[in-house]
């Protein structure tokens, strides 16, 4: 048996990818210096490493604007209230959904008490997808920003961000993508969908560690600097610099954290390039990534596919989210008969060692419209690239037992 069976990859992918944890630990020991604030070889490795992983990341989501506009954050709700407090004054018009992550609402709902603006949540369907019809029809003169998830951390749907795109790109309107439940499982492709502002962070689907996010802001989109400090540049000037990363990124960044962003973003390309069975000869990048993803999501939809399959069989098992052939990631949402949330997370743990998140997951409102804040939410699971049969047939005996007392 195992220690653990690991369902929890919603919240974090692990294990990450062995390079990953090697590349993060030979680069810090060799290089672990301040980048870009002496010009010694230490110093100038690391920044090198840092641009080039910019790089990396504005092929990997097809970011045509420069890289130094790829800035790097704590995490996703970290980038979310850089991009949502930088953009949006006093007066105007933002549009949201009722499916989003806390990482989005409690911004809005600071802004709409403490600063004047105004906030509309469009209604999402039952199994969580939202019209894109209904974001046009909610647009007003006012409007500056549409933010969305790209998917949900709880039912698993995925927006139709190209079809939001265009009508926010034809009103005049910024999008803002919320990719954390999608960046390093599905494709995205920021020029095609017109993102205007994407938001990432490093430690669940790009299988890099913790602490480490980002912004990737495309040119001609203001955004008022969050923090001021310092940017080992141009050090006389008063104020925080307008250019691009140093207009974001105050203070010493997290070189670790972007160094297993780096080996995690060469990791794809070389599983993209395992895929293609020696057909990869003059690809870039960014193709080689998409192969991985494919490739990465067509496991990950084996998984879940049997577990909803499974699980919706069990007498007493309740599933929520998409049904039939909708797109989805592989995130997935149940209640066993009339047991609290939480309780069923604890008997899966200490009686079958399956790792499950569960309970309301940052998103009150998918579980207020659901009905599930009765009994504390649901249980989620969320298996990934590395989870295996035994990791399924052990979540599907635990879930069945349960099912059974």
């Amino acid at each position: 048996m195992k220690e653990h069976y690991y369902f929890d990859n919603a919240a974090t992918t692990w294990p990450k990818p062995e390079p990953v944890y090697r590349y993060m630990d030979e680069f810090y020991r060799g290089y672990g210096v301040n980048p870009g604030r002496a010009g010694h070889e230490m110093a100038v490795e690391a920044e090198r490493m840092i641009t080039e992983t910019r790089q990396l990341l504005g092929r990997f989501f097809n970011f045509k604007s420069d890289s130094s506009r790829v800035v790097f954050t704590q995490n996703a709700s970290d980038s979310l209230n850089i991009a949502l407090f930088g953009i949006l004054n006093n007066g105007d018009h933002v549009i949201s959904t009722r499916v989003e992550h806390n990482s989005v609402i409690r911004p809005l709902n600071h802004l709409e008490r403490d600063h004047g603006v105004l906030v509309t949540r469009v209604q999402h369907d039952d199994q969580g997808y939202v019209d894109p019809e209904d974001i046009r029809k909610a647009i007003r003169p006012e409007t500056r920003a549409v933010v969305v998830n790209h998917a949900s951390n709880v039912l698993g749907s995925v927006q139709d961000l190209k079809a939001i795109g265009q009508i926010t790109r034809e009103a005049g309107v910024s999008l803002i993508a919320d990719t954390c439940q999608t960046a390093g499982v599905l494709p995205i492709d920021m020029e095609d969908w017109c993102i205007d502002v994407l938001a990432f962070t490093g430690h669940k689907g790009l299988f890099g560690p913790m602490g480490i996010g980002g912004l990737l802001v495309r040119d001609g989109i203001d955004i008022r600097a969050a923090r001021v400090g310092g940017t080992g540049v141009d050090s006389i000037t008063p104020f925080q610099p307008d250019d691009y990363p140093h207009h974001l990124e105050a203070g010493t960044v997290a070189l670790p954290g972007i160094a297993g962003l780096n080996a995690a973003q060469k990791w794809f390309a070389t599983l993209g390039k395992e895929q293609l069975n020696g057909g990869a000869e003059g690809m870039g990048h960014a193709e080689l990534c998409r192969s991985a993803l494919n490739h990465i999501d067509a496991r990950e939809q084996a998984h879940v596919r049997e577990l909803e399959t499974t699980f919706r069989d069990i007498e007493g098992v309740k599933v929520y989210g998409p049904e039939g052939d909708r797109q989805r990631v592989a995130t997935l949402s149940i209640n066993i008969r009339e047991l609290p949330a939480d309780q069923i997370g604890i008997m899966l743990d200490a009686d079958y060692a399956v790792c499950v998140r569960a309970g309301l997951h940052c998103a009150p409102l998918v579980h207020t419209d659901a009905n599930t804040v009765p009994q504390n939410g649901t249980v989620r699971f969320s298996p990934g690239y590395f989870t295996d049969q035994e990791d399924m047939e052990q979540a599907i005996e635990g879930v069945q037992e349960l099912a059974e007392m």
